[in-house]
C-alpha cells in the first residue's frame, strides 16, 4: 500500500467512543520505586494548546464561459462558483501578554471565520496576523482575551535522536489529547515539494487535528509545530513530522514586524554534490550543492561565486544537498548578509553575500489577484527581446483547460507591459494586477506583439 503525506485536513468524527475499565490504574509505586508520570508537565503545558475552528469560502477556478448566459441557461450549468468549508486544527499561546498564537498555514487557509477555544472552555474570535505556505507557519492574533497562559518556546538546535518528546492537540476533535514518543530523526526534508523543511521526525502519536498543536520536550518548552504524517490511511503509524521552533520563531518575527514573510534569495540553480560529481570535475568528494547557474546582478554573481562551486557551509553551518542549501537560505531574511564556503578548483574560498528578496509564489498570487490568470506559472524574464531592456515576466507553464488557457496565454509567452504599465518582474505584475477587473497584457510571442485582454 503506498504511504502518502498528509497536512491534516481535519473532518468530523464518525465513530462511537466506548468507556471501558478493561485495565486496572497503575499503583503509584513498584515496591520502594515511584512510577514516573507525564501528569505534572501535562498540567503546566495544555493551557497553552487552544482549538481552532475555522469557516471559509473556497472559490472554484473561473472559467469565461460561465459568464455567458447562454451558455449556463444551455447546458444547465449554475453560476455559484464558491462553496462554504469547515475545519478544525490545533494551536498554541506563545506570547499571553499580546494574544499571539502560532499554528500551521493549511489551518487558517481560505478562513474567513476563526474561533479559538481555550483549554478552560472559553471561546475566542482571531484573526490572521499572517501565513507562510513555504513553511506551513501562522500566526493568529486574539480578540478581546484576559489571563491567557503561553508556553515557553525551547530550542529545537539542542535536539538529539532518542530524546522524549509530548505531543499535544485536539485529534479528530477530540480536545487535549495527550501522546508520548522519541524523536525518531532529524533534519528530514523532500516531504513536500515546494516547502522549506528542516522536520523533526517522531512516533508520538499525531492524527488529524493535531496540525498546528505542539511537541514539546520534558521540560515542558515548545521544541516543534506538528504539521504532517506519513500514512496509508490518513491516521497515525508512527511517522509524524514537527516544524522546528527555531523556524517557526524566525518565521513567526517576520509576519509580526512585516505581516508578512521577506524570504532571501541568492540566485542560482544547483543540483547535489556527490562523490561521482566530485570525481567528473576532479575535487576532493564533499556534502555541498553544485552551482549550475547564476543569475545575472544577482547576490551571488554580486558575491562571486561562479558556476561549478561547490557550496559547503553557509554562516558554518555544512550543506548536505541541493535542497538543504534551498532551505538554508529560504529560510532567512532578504538583506541579510551571509558567508558562503566554496570549493572552487579544490581549494576553498570564502565569500559574503547579501541576500536578495524571493518574489513569493507568483503562481499562487498570480491566481488570487486575477482569476482569468490562474493555472499559469510564471517566472523573472531576464534575457534578449524587443522594447522592454530585457527584463519582463515569462509564462512557463499554462495547464490546458485552465483560465488562463482559455483567456488565451501560452507557454512562453514574454508579459512586457500590464494596463499600459511596463511590468519588469513577478512582483510588479502581482503589485499591478491587484483590485483590476481587466487586463491588457501587452505580450510577445515569437516575433509577434500581442495585446491580450482578460476580464
Amino acid at each position: 500500500m503506498n504511504q502518502v503525506l498528509s497536512r491534516f485536513r481535519p473532518g468530523v468524527l464518525a465513530a462511537v467512543v466506548v468507556s471501558v475499565n478493561a485495565f486496572a490504574q497503575l499503583p503509584a509505586k513498584v515496591g520502594d520505586q515511584e512510577v514516573p508520570s507525564l501528569a505534572p508537565l501535562v498540567s503546566r503545558a495544555s493551557p497553552a494548546v487552544v482549538n481552532i475552528a475555522t469557516q471559509g469560502t473556497v472559490r472554484s477556478p473561473r472559467n469565461p464561459l460561465m459568464d455567458d448566459p447562454f451558455f449556463r441557461r444551455f447546458f444547465g450549468v449554475p453560476r455559484q462558483r464558491e462553496r462554504q468549508v469547515r475545519s478544525a486544527g490545533s494551536g498554541v499561546i506563545v506570547d499571553a501578554r499580546k494574544g499571539y498564537v502560532l499554528t500551521n498555514h493549511h489551518v487558517i487557509e481560505n478562513a474567513d471565520q476563526i474561533e479559538v477555544v481555550l483549554d478552560d472552555d472559553r471561546s475566542l474570535q482571531a484573526t490572521v496576523v499572517g501565513s507562510d505556505p513555504g513553511t506551513d507557519i501562522a500566526v493568529l492574533l486574539l480578540e478581546e482575551f484576559e489571563d491567557l497562559v503561553e508556553m515557553p518556546l525551547g530550542d529545537s538546535e539542542e535536539l538529539q535522536v532518542g530524546d522524549f518528546v509530548v505531543a499535544i492537540g485536539n485529534p479528530f476533535g477530540l480536545q487535549h489529547t495527550v501522546t508520548s514518543g522519541i524523536v525518531s530523526a532529524l533534519g528530514r526534508h523532500g516531504i513536500s515539494r515546494d516547502g522549506y523543511e528542516d522536520f523533526i521526525q517522531t512516533d508520538a502519536s499525531i492524527n488529524p487535528g493535531n496540525s498546528g498543536g505542539a511537541l514539546i520536550n520534558l521540560k515542558g518548552e515548545l521544541i516543534g509545530i506538528n504539521s504532517a504524517i506519513f500514512s496509508s490511511s490518513g491516521g497515525n503509524i508512527g511517522i509524524g513530522f514537527a516544524i522546528p521552533v527555531n523556524i517557526a520563531k524566525a518565521i513567526m518575527a517576520q509576519i509580526i514586524e512585516f505581516g508578512e514573510v521577506r524570504r532571501g534569495l541568492l540566485g542560482v540553480s544547483i543540483s547535489d554534490f556527490n562523490a561521482e560529481t566530485a570525481e567528473a570535475i576532479g575535487v576532493e568528494a564533499v556534502q555541498g550543492a553544485l552551482v549550475q547557474e547564476i543569475v545575472p546582478g544577482s547576490a551571488a554573481e554580486k558575491a562571486g561565486v561562479e558556476v561549478g562551486d561547490v557550496i559547503v557551509s553557509v554562516n558554518s553551518v555544512p550543506i548536505k544537498d541541493a535542497a538543504d542549501l534551498r532551505t538554508t537560505i529560504g529560510l532567512k531574511r532578504s538583506g541579510e548578509t551571509v558567508k558562503l564556503l566554496l570549493i572552487r578548483d579544490g581549494d576553498r574560498e570564502t565569500v559574503t553575500a547579501m541576500l536578495d528578496e524571493l518574489d513569493m509564489n507568483p503562481v499562487m498570487a498570480a491566481g488570487e489577484l486575477h482569476p482569468g490568470l490562474a493555472g499559469a506559472q510564471f517566472s523573472n524574464y531576464n534575457g534578449e527581446a524587443e522594447n522592454y531592456g530585457g527584463r519582463a515576466v515569462v509564462v512557463d507553464s499554462v495547464d490546458a483547460g485552465s483560465p488562463a488557457a482559455l483567456s488565451g496565454l501560452r507557454p512562453s509567452d514574454i508579459i512586457t507591459s500590464l494596463n499600459r504599465q511596463q511590468v519588469n518582474s513577478v512582483k510588479e505584475l502581482r503589485e499591478v494586477a491587484e483590485d483590476q477587473n481587466l487586463l491588457l497584457l501587452r505580450i510577445q510571442r515569437g516575433n509577434r506583439t500581442l495585446l491580450l485582454q482578460i476580464r
